[in-house]
Protein backbone atom coordinates (compact mmCIF):
# COMPACT_ATOMS: atom_id res chain seq x y z
CA UNK A 1 0.00 0.00 0.00
CA UNK A 2 1.29 3.54 -1.08
CA UNK A 3 0.16 6.25 1.10
CA UNK A 4 1.27 8.91 -1.52
CA UNK A 5 -0.82 7.46 -3.78
CA UNK A 6 -3.88 9.55 -4.72
CA UNK A 7 -7.20 8.40 -6.12
CA UNK A 8 -8.39 11.97 -7.98
CA UNK A 9 -11.74 12.55 -9.63
CA UNK A 10 -11.26 14.90 -12.24
CA UNK A 11 -14.27 17.32 -13.67
CA UNK A 12 -12.88 19.27 -16.38
CA UNK A 13 -14.71 19.47 -20.25
CA UNK A 14 -11.78 20.93 -21.91
CA UNK A 15 -9.74 17.71 -23.45
CA UNK A 16 -7.06 18.75 -23.58
CA UNK A 17 -6.12 20.99 -20.53
CA UNK A 18 -7.94 17.20 -18.89
CA UNK A 19 -4.83 15.11 -20.77
CA UNK A 20 -2.40 17.65 -19.45
CA UNK A 21 -3.90 17.05 -15.78
CA UNK A 22 -4.02 13.50 -16.40
CA UNK A 23 -0.74 13.13 -17.28
CA UNK A 24 0.68 15.14 -14.68
CA UNK A 25 -1.12 13.43 -11.86
CA UNK A 26 -0.46 9.54 -13.02
CA UNK A 27 3.33 10.70 -13.62
CA UNK A 28 3.19 11.45 -10.11
CA UNK A 29 2.09 8.10 -9.34
CA UNK A 30 -1.66 8.92 -8.41
CA UNK A 31 -4.96 7.64 -10.50
CA UNK A 32 -6.73 9.95 -11.53
CA UNK A 33 -10.69 9.39 -12.99
CA UNK A 34 -12.06 12.45 -15.39
CA UNK A 35 -15.36 13.13 -16.34
CA UNK A 36 -17.17 16.23 -18.91
CA UNK A 37 -19.64 17.22 -17.10
CA UNK A 38 -21.45 18.09 -13.62
CA UNK A 39 -24.21 15.27 -13.38
CA UNK A 40 -22.80 12.62 -14.24
CA UNK A 41 -19.62 13.44 -11.64
CA UNK A 42 -22.19 14.02 -8.72
CA UNK A 43 -24.08 10.96 -9.60
CA UNK A 44 -20.92 8.73 -9.85
CA UNK A 45 -19.57 9.97 -6.41
CA UNK A 46 -22.99 8.96 -4.48
CA UNK A 47 -21.30 5.26 -4.85
CA UNK A 48 -17.57 6.25 -5.61
CA UNK A 49 -15.27 7.31 -2.83
CA UNK A 50 -11.71 9.75 -3.93
CA UNK A 51 -8.92 11.05 -2.27
CA UNK A 52 -9.33 14.61 -3.44
CA UNK A 53 -11.62 16.26 -6.66
CA UNK A 54 -10.53 18.99 -8.81
CA UNK A 55 -13.22 20.82 -10.50
CA UNK A 56 -13.74 23.39 -13.38
CA UNK A 57 -16.07 25.70 -12.93
CA UNK A 58 -17.70 25.86 -16.42
CA UNK A 59 -18.41 22.46 -17.41
CA UNK A 60 -22.14 21.40 -18.85
CA UNK A 61 -25.39 19.72 -17.32
CA UNK A 62 -24.06 21.34 -13.71
CA UNK A 63 -20.95 23.80 -13.09
CA UNK A 64 -18.16 23.19 -10.95
CA UNK A 65 -19.62 25.46 -8.14
CA UNK A 66 -23.12 23.81 -8.52
CA UNK A 67 -21.53 20.48 -8.30
CA UNK A 68 -19.35 21.13 -5.36
CA UNK A 69 -22.49 22.11 -3.39
CA UNK A 70 -24.33 19.35 -4.22
CA UNK A 71 -21.42 17.29 -3.13
CA UNK A 72 -21.17 19.69 0.28
CA UNK A 73 -24.63 19.65 1.10
CA UNK A 74 -26.96 16.55 -0.49
CA UNK A 75 -24.44 13.96 -0.14
CA UNK A 76 -22.24 15.57 2.57
CA UNK A 77 -19.25 14.78 0.90
CA UNK A 78 -16.01 15.80 3.06
CA UNK A 79 -13.46 14.90 0.29
CA UNK A 80 -10.78 17.50 -0.46
CA UNK A 81 -11.76 19.91 -3.32
CA UNK A 82 -9.49 21.75 -5.67
CA UNK A 83 -10.93 24.44 -7.48
CA UNK A 84 -8.83 24.60 -11.58
CA UNK A 85 -10.55 27.32 -13.93
CA UNK A 86 -10.23 30.51 -15.76
CA UNK A 87 -12.24 32.49 -13.43
CA UNK A 88 -10.51 34.42 -11.19
CA UNK A 89 -12.06 37.38 -10.14
CA UNK A 90 -11.99 38.08 -5.74
CA UNK A 91 -15.72 36.90 -6.18
CA UNK A 92 -15.35 33.62 -8.08
CA UNK A 93 -13.10 32.48 -5.35
CA UNK A 94 -14.86 33.58 -2.13
CA UNK A 95 -17.74 32.03 -3.61
CA UNK A 96 -15.63 28.63 -4.31
CA UNK A 97 -14.21 28.86 -0.76
CA UNK A 98 -17.43 29.01 0.67
CA UNK A 99 -19.28 26.78 -0.95
CA UNK A 100 -16.63 24.40 0.27
CA UNK A 101 -13.87 24.23 -1.53
CA UNK A 102 -10.07 23.62 0.00
CA UNK A 103 -8.13 25.41 -2.53
CA UNK A 104 -8.35 27.47 -5.69
CA UNK A 105 -6.04 27.86 -8.90
CA UNK A 106 -6.15 29.92 -12.05
CA UNK A 107 -5.45 28.91 -15.57
CA UNK A 108 -3.28 28.67 -16.98
CA UNK A 109 -1.64 26.14 -14.08
CA UNK A 110 1.83 24.47 -13.50
CA UNK A 111 2.43 21.28 -12.88
CA UNK A 112 4.70 21.01 -9.88
CA UNK A 113 2.06 23.69 -8.30
CA UNK A 114 -0.51 21.89 -9.20
CA UNK A 115 0.62 18.16 -7.38
CA UNK A 116 1.95 20.26 -4.63
CA UNK A 117 -1.87 22.15 -4.30
CA UNK A 118 -3.54 18.66 -4.60
CA UNK A 119 -1.13 17.10 -2.35
CA UNK A 120 -1.76 19.72 0.52
CA UNK A 121 -5.11 19.64 -0.16
CA UNK A 122 -5.58 16.31 0.94
CA UNK A 123 -3.30 16.47 4.71
CA UNK A 124 -5.34 19.46 5.67
CA UNK A 125 -8.58 17.04 4.89
CA UNK A 126 -10.18 14.68 7.29
CA UNK A 127 -7.68 12.11 8.53
CA UNK A 128 -4.74 13.60 6.51
CA UNK A 129 -2.65 13.78 9.20
CA UNK A 130 -3.04 10.16 9.48
CA UNK A 131 -1.70 9.40 5.93
CA UNK A 132 2.01 10.19 7.47
CA UNK A 133 2.01 8.93 10.87
CA UNK A 134 3.89 6.07 12.07
CA UNK A 135 2.08 5.15 15.46
CA UNK A 136 -2.06 5.62 15.00
CA UNK A 137 -3.71 4.74 18.21
CA UNK A 138 -7.68 4.39 18.19
CA UNK A 139 -8.43 2.71 21.70
CA UNK A 140 -8.61 -0.51 22.32
CA UNK A 141 -6.47 -0.58 19.26
CA UNK A 142 -2.85 0.64 18.08
CA UNK A 143 -1.35 0.56 14.97
CA UNK A 144 2.69 0.45 14.37
CA UNK A 145 3.10 1.03 11.08
CA UNK A 146 7.25 0.43 11.39
CA UNK A 147 6.79 -2.92 12.86
CA UNK A 148 2.93 -3.28 10.91
CA UNK A 149 1.76 -4.80 13.89
CA UNK A 150 -1.52 -4.22 15.64
CA UNK A 151 -2.33 -4.72 19.02
CA UNK A 152 -5.42 -4.68 20.75
CA UNK A 153 -4.93 -3.44 24.62
CA UNK A 154 -1.67 -4.56 24.05
CA UNK A 155 -1.79 -8.04 22.89
CA UNK A 156 -0.99 -8.50 18.90
CA UNK A 157 -3.32 -9.75 16.42
CA UNK A 158 -1.83 -12.16 13.81
CA UNK A 159 -2.90 -10.70 9.98
CA UNK A 160 -1.97 -11.27 6.37
CA UNK A 161 -0.12 -8.72 4.74
CA UNK A 162 -3.36 -7.11 2.79
CA UNK A 163 -5.49 -7.80 6.34
CA UNK A 164 -2.66 -5.65 7.86
CA UNK A 165 -3.22 -2.85 4.96
CA UNK A 166 -6.85 -2.98 4.77
CA UNK A 167 -7.28 -2.57 8.51
CA UNK A 168 -4.57 0.66 8.40
CA UNK A 169 -6.40 2.37 5.25
CA UNK A 170 -9.77 1.40 7.07
CA UNK A 171 -8.40 3.50 10.18
CA UNK A 172 -6.98 6.55 8.53
CA UNK A 173 -10.33 6.82 6.73
CA UNK A 174 -12.46 6.71 9.81
CA UNK A 175 -15.70 7.84 9.93
CA UNK A 176 -15.62 8.03 5.94
CA UNK A 177 -17.95 5.52 3.32
CA UNK A 178 -15.09 3.88 1.08
CA UNK A 179 -16.06 2.58 -2.03
CA UNK A 180 -15.11 -1.19 -2.30
CA UNK A 181 -12.86 -0.09 -5.81
CA UNK A 182 -10.93 2.71 -3.85
CA UNK A 183 -9.90 0.11 -1.56
CA UNK A 184 -9.01 -2.52 -4.63
CA UNK A 185 -7.15 -0.04 -5.92
CA UNK A 186 -5.00 1.87 -2.66
CA UNK A 187 -5.01 -1.82 -0.70
CA UNK A 188 -4.63 -4.19 -3.75
CA UNK A 189 -3.03 -1.61 -6.04
CA UNK A 190 -5.63 -3.35 -9.00
CA UNK A 191 -8.12 -2.00 -11.16
CA UNK A 192 -11.42 -1.15 -10.15
CA UNK A 193 -13.06 -3.58 -12.21
CA UNK A 194 -11.31 -6.41 -10.58
CA UNK A 195 -13.49 -8.97 -8.54
CA UNK A 196 -14.70 -6.60 -5.13
CA UNK A 197 -15.33 -9.97 -3.50
CA UNK A 198 -11.94 -9.64 -2.48
CA UNK A 199 -12.40 -6.61 -0.77
CA UNK A 200 -15.51 -8.35 1.36
CA UNK A 201 -13.59 -11.37 2.28
CA UNK A 202 -11.09 -9.35 4.06
CA UNK A 203 -13.25 -6.91 5.73
CA UNK A 204 -15.10 -10.03 7.21
CA UNK A 205 -11.87 -11.27 8.27
CA UNK A 206 -9.99 -8.00 10.39
CA UNK A 207 -13.98 -6.85 11.56
CA UNK A 208 -13.49 -10.98 12.80
CA UNK A 209 -10.14 -10.82 13.72
CA UNK A 210 -9.66 -7.34 15.40
CA UNK A 211 -13.22 -7.58 17.15
CA UNK A 212 -14.67 -4.53 15.29
CA UNK A 213 -18.13 -4.64 16.83
CA UNK A 214 -19.79 -2.67 19.66
CA UNK A 215 -18.46 -4.34 22.45
CA UNK A 216 -15.00 -3.27 21.44
CA UNK A 217 -16.86 0.34 20.61
CA UNK A 218 -16.31 0.11 16.93
CA UNK A 219 -17.99 -1.06 13.84
CA UNK A 220 -17.41 -1.89 10.59
CA UNK A 221 -20.60 -1.58 8.66
CA UNK A 222 -21.26 -2.67 4.90
CA UNK A 223 -22.84 -0.01 2.99
CA UNK A 224 -24.99 -1.06 0.58
CA UNK A 225 -23.41 -0.66 -2.98
CA UNK A 226 -20.88 1.33 -1.67
CA UNK A 227 -17.97 0.06 0.36
CA UNK A 228 -17.54 -0.04 4.01
CA UNK A 229 -17.42 2.75 6.86
CA UNK A 230 -15.45 2.26 10.26
CA UNK A 231 -16.61 4.41 12.91
CA UNK A 232 -15.80 4.68 16.78
CA UNK A 233 -19.58 4.31 18.03
CA UNK A 234 -20.29 6.95 20.53
CA UNK A 235 -20.35 6.43 24.21
CA UNK A 236 -23.64 6.56 26.09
Amino acid sequence: MDDNKLRVALLEDDPDQAQLVQIWLEDDGHSCRHFTEGTEFVKHLRRESYDVLILDWMVPELSGIQALTAIRSDQNCSTPVVFVTQRDSEQDIVEALQAGADDYMTKPIRRLELLARVSAAVRRGVGGELRDQALLEFAPYRIDRTTREITIDGEPVALTQKEYELAVFLFQHVGEIVSRSHLLESVWGTNADINTRTVDTHASRIRSKLGLVPDNGWKLTSIYQHGYRLEPLSES
